[in-house]
């Protein structure tokens, strides 16, 4: 990743999975750093929620406008907040490459195993991701921890001690403070 001046807007996304916990942390981690949570699910135009809803996995043409839409938003909520987290699956070195052009960018991956994700889908309610899409999701999953903008955190904490976690890896990894 290239050096940002110190004072360069945050775009922290917290990624991984449905039902990982995405949205849970990255609320929790845009309260610890004092900056701005959006749940990229949020941005999802209706068609996207419609098709999920239905048990149909996105295509990439259909996520493409919306990781466009979501890098638009982190952008514009990091120069005005100075840190945007947002909760997206980025699933794909694709959908991450887009993302990044946002600006500056670091990636907060949530690992977790498929039965213990799937155990967390069957208790939640009022999602529009049914768990019968998880396999999907697993595997359209391209493994981001070699990336040099993605930090690895583990899920089988509490929601504050994986948020206390994505810190000491942003800082250990120089993105957070922002790297001078």
């Amino acid at each position: 990743m290239t050096a940002k001046p110190a004072n360069a807007p945050l775009i922290i996304i917290v990624m991984g999975v449905s039902g990982c916990g995405k949205s849970s942390v990255a609320s929790q981690l845009a309260t610890d750093l004092k900056g701005h949570f959006k749940d990229g699910d949020e941005l999802h135009p209706a068609s996207n929620i419609d098709k999920m809803a239905a048990g149909t996995p996105l295509s990439d043409e259909d996520r493409q406008p919306w990781l466009e839409d979501v890098a638009r938003y982190a952008a514009s909520q990091a120069q005005t907040h100075g840190i945007c987290v947002i909760a997206c699956s980025a699933l794909k070195q694709t959908y991450r490459q887009t993302l990044s052009t946002a600006g500056n960018v670091v990636f907060v991956f949530l690992e977790g195993s498929q039965e213990m994700i799937g155990s967390r889908m069957s208790r939640r309610e009022g999602h529009f991701m049914p768990d019968s899409l998880l396999l999907s999701q697993f595997a359209a999953l391209e493994d981001p921890r070699k990336e040099d903008n993605v930090v690895t955190v583990s899920i089988e904490d509490d929601i504050p001690t994986i948020s206390h976690n994505a810190v000491l890896a942003l800082r250990k990894h120089g993105f957070w403070p922002a790297p001078a």
